[in-house]
């Protein structure tokens, strides 16, 4: 069974890339009715419809952030307390201030890791729908359609196969090449093709070309039609900007060049400005680990502009349009969550929670007395059943044991006195241990003997 192109199977990122598969080809199917049919743009648009969707979660997190800043003065003075005690009854105490500490402020320990945690795999599965467009977009996959067909017949497949593993971008797709499924002819070998073809950049193309002279009208048309979704601001969103830096000084077109530069350029400043809009973690004296975690994450917000611009110079312009819409959309979304979280009263918020966390353990309490309150009454009802047994000679006892066989004891009648004890014992779960209760009663009998002997 083939393979549709590159499209994730994973169990968790799958699923996430097909439903944005289905958002991407909604847009760009708008984009078409409507006259432009364009991938560049759909990228732009699907980046800010994902980015809006996970704006409450963004929300959240940095309400985390800003709350986190206020209690770690308190999570530090309780980690200070247990600081030289490492006994099990001391970590229990810690553990239980520490969680009183988050129960104050309203929030969980794992609160900013779990939006983290459902932010990641949508990110991710982004990344898989944009630089798998064919996969995921069928009008993508349609235009490659013609050559491919042509390509993947017997008379053509072994050149194909050999020319296209010489392609720019080949190298990520060699484990296809030399898969069993690889096979003249089937979906597989196809979507292969579709797959490089979708990351040939013009020289490629061009190569093509002349290796297949009789379907150089059937390449054209598909070049043509590429071109027509690819093209954006002159450029073709397929080649990366180091190839058109050299196609410009190679063709003169010197138009170009300055778009080329640009996108790694912008990829960079955007996301500098990005970077510097978001929460910045502040260094906390005398917590070594917290300040060297603060340094660290400084550095990596200094590096990541600068990998973005290097990155952006060899890969595809469409990662980079992307890259630098994300990052736009990014700023303007932290712009108003700031304001938004400057209007949020935290120490109002930090009041409620706290007043919550005073009902829950009052609600505590009430329920622990009731318990022991409970226990009391039962504890209380099994001595008296034994007193009960105690207080009677042996024959009365007899005499009681054969009235509680009877179905219908006397009203009044012992028998019926001690069936209200036993099912209120049976109703709160109390065992009355019956030869318990003789022991004792003998005891009792002889000790009475005892002193009426003494007299």
């Amino acid at each position: 069974m083939g393979i549709l192109l590159t499209k994730n199977s994973g169990v968790i990122i799958g699923p996430i890339s097909t439903v944005l598969g289905y958002i991407m080809t909604g847009i760009f199917t708008v984009l078409d009715k409507i006259g432009i049919p364009n991938i560049g743009l759909s990228i732009i648009i699907f980046t800010i419809v994902i980015y809006l969707c996970l704006m409450p979660l963004t929300i959240k997190q940095q309400k985390f952030s800003k709350l986190s800043a206020k209690m770690n003065p308190e999570l530090q003075a309780i980690q200070k307390k247990y600081k030289d005690k490492k006994d099990q009854d001391s970590m229990m105490r810690m553990n239980e201030e520490t969680k009183a500490v988050y129960r104050k402020y309203g929030v969980s320990p794992s609160g900013s890791c779990v939006q983290l945690l459902i932010q990641l795999p949508i990110m991710w599965a982004l990344y898989r729908v944009i630089y798998n467009f064919p996969a995921y977009v069928p009008a993508i996959k349609s235009v490659f359609s013609s050559v491919v067909e042509q390509l993947a017949t017997s008379e053509n497949s072994a050149k194909a196969t050999e020319l296209l593993q010489k392609f720019t971008n080949a190298n990520m797709y060699q484990k296809q090449f030399s898969n069993e499924a690889f096979t003249v002819g089937s979906e597989y070998m196809k979507n292969t093709f579709i797959d490089v073809l979708n990351k040939a950049s013009s020289a490629d193309w061009a190569s093509l070309k002349s290796a297949f002279p009789a379907m150089e009208s059937t390449i054209t048309e598909t070049v043509s039609n590429l071109e027509r979704y690819n093209s954006f601001l002159g450029m073709n969103i397929a080649n990366s900007p180091t190839y058109v830096i050299k196609d410009s000084f190679h063709t003169g077109h010197y138009g170009l060049l300055i778009g080329a530069l640009l996108i790694p350029v912008l990829a960079a400043l955007t996301q500098f400005i990005s970077v510097k809009l978001m929460p910045q973690a502040a260094a906390q004296g005398g917590n070594e680990q917290a300040d060297a975690m603060a340094a660290s994450m400084k550095s990596m917000n200094m590096m990541m502009p600068l990998m973005s611009a290097f990155f952006c110079l060899t890969l595809p312009i469409g990662l980079g349009i992307y890259w630098i819409a994300g990052a736009v959309v990014r700023s303007v979304q932290q712009i108003a969550i700031n304001r938004h979280i400057d209007t949020i009263d935290f120490d109002a918020m930090i009041a409620a929670n706290e007043e919550k966390e005073k009902l829950r353990r009052e609600a505590e309490k009430k329920k622990d007395k009731n318990r022991i309150s409970a226990s009391t009454v039962n504890s209380s009802a099994k001595y008296k059943a034994k007193s009960y047994a105690s207080d009677l000679s042996e024959s009365e006892r007899e005499k009681l044991v054969e009235e509680a066989k009877s179905k219908t004891p006397k009203p009044g009648s012992m028998a019926e006195k001690v069936n209200m004890v036993k099912a209120y014992n049976e109703g709160h779960g109390i065992a009355v241990d019956e030869e318990d209760t003789a022991e004792e009663t003998d005891s009792k009998d002889k000790k009475n003997q005892s002193r009426k002997k003494n007299k």
